[in-house]
């Protein structure tokens, strides 16, 4: 059995895993008094505490070492599911619409500050041929005459 440890701002409530009888309880530090299943310390320092609560020969002990604070706000389960979700929409959403603003763009050419002025095209020179590649001529065929197809 364990114990049952409920937190809310700077009040900690701790129910014993005993159900029968007179339950008495010890705290380092703090002289707990109260005869009742739980057990409830109010203004919580966050500082460690070694608690027992006890029924006739039954003792129960635990090492609480609980954080607290006054300005925590609690949220369930839907709150958190909701801001995660809308946090996605929202970044989904901006994707989307960068994505479509970028399309547009895509053929432009943007304006630089370096850029050179757009005036005639100048042509470049053809690529220098590769000697090993050169084409064949009208006049040179003999050149490529021993070259036959090969059957195989």
């Amino acid at each position: 059995k364990e114990f049952l440890v409920e937190i809310s701002g700077t009040t900690v409530t701790i129910t014993c895993p005993l159900t029968e009888g007179s339950i008495t309880w010890q705290s380092t530090g703090v002289t707990p008094i109260s005869d009742e299943r739980k057990y409830v310390i109010e203004n919580h320092d966050s500082t460690p505490v070694n608690v027992s609560c006890s029924s006739g020969e039954k003792t129960y002990h635990m090492y609480l070492n609980a954080r607290v604070c006054t300005n925590c706000e609690e949220l369930d389960a839907l709150a958190v599911t909701g801001i995660i979700t809308a946090d996605l929409l929202i970044t989904f959403g901006v994707l989307i619409l960068v994505y479509y603003f970028s399309k547009d763009r895509k053929g432009r050419a943007s304006p630089s500050a370096g850029s050179r002025p757009r005036g005639q095209k100048v042509q470049r020179p053809p690529p220098v041929p590769n000697p090993d590649y050169e084409p064949i001529r009208k006049g040179q065929r003999e050149v490529y005459a021993g070259l036959e197809s090969r059957g195989f």
